[in-house]
């Protein structure tokens, strides 16, 4: 069996077949789905689906990096309110991302920080969103880590000296449908990394795997993954499984 320890199923993208997307996860195995929060918007889609399918689903509180702009204050205090239901898993999907803008990087750090510390104070992993920002992230990190911080480096697609410094800083890789692709540097040296560091997801409905690439990505996709990583590591496919889904167990507290 398989976890997708990152899915945005109670996206807009499936709302004409939600449900079918969702049995097809459990036909192939992908029988536990992680549902990352992303900004207030998404909090009422995701606690629903979450509802509705409670013995496979579980759910992350947590303000996107995308999410910070002039009246960051405001969305990130209707998520510390959130913080109070007794149902998450994980803060997350938190981090920083200055790929399409800079503006509000010493916010994005700000309320980073500010999440860290709840997940720190609650004992939950967290979920990090990491885009042309690895440096920073690191230096955030190696300030607020005490001992007790863990979580995962989300759709990780860093070199492998950044992967060495992530998982030194506690953390897993979190490997999607990126590591399928021609151009992505994962693959060239993930026999290189412990498969005990590694979980799986899609980040659906974003970077479906080859050979689905130019579709909607679905938890079911997550199969190519797996494939991967057992093909670049020469293992057999059940090993990736078992490993994999014990990671995410033990990081979740599944």
């Amino acid at each position: 069996m398989y976890i997708d320890t990152h899915s945005h199923i109670y996206d807009a993208a499936f709302d004409t077949d939600r449900e079918l997307v969702f049995q097809r996860a459990l036909e192939v195995g992908v029988d536990t789905i992680l549902l990352p929060n992303t900004d207030e918007t998404t909090i009422k889609p995701m606690i629903d689906f979450y509802e509705n399918h409670i013995d496979n689903c579980k759910v992350m509180m947590g303000l996107h990096p995308e999410g910070v702009k002039e009246d960051y204050k405001r969305h990130l205090a209707v998520i510390e309110k959130e913080m109070e239901r007794n149902c998450w898993v994980g803060v997350g999907e938190i981090g920083l991302d200055l790929y399409w803008d800079k503006t509000f990087e010493k916010q994005q750090v700000e309320v980073l920080k500010e999440q860290l510390a709840w997940a720190k104070q609650l004992h939950l992993p967290v979920a990090l969103h990491t885009r042309e920002a690895f440096d920073l992230m690191f230096k955030v990190l190696e300030q607020e880590q005490d001992g007790s911080l863990n979580g995962v480096f989300h759709c990780f697609n860093g070199t492998e000296e950044q992967a060495n410094i992530a998982i030194s800083l506690g953390f897993h890789l979190g490997l999607g449908g990126v590591i399928t692709y021609k151009n992505c540097d994962v693959k060239n040296y993930l026999a290189n990394i412990s498969l005990d560091k590694i979980i799986l997801e899609t980040d659906d409905p974003y970077l479906p795997p080859v050979p689905y690439r130019g579709k909607r990505n679905e938890p079911s996709y997550m199969i190519e993954v797996a494939k991967k990583i057992a093909e670049v590591k020469n293992i057999d496919i059940k090993v990736v499984a078992e490993a994999t889904t014990n990671n995410a167990k033990k990081l979740f507290n599944l």
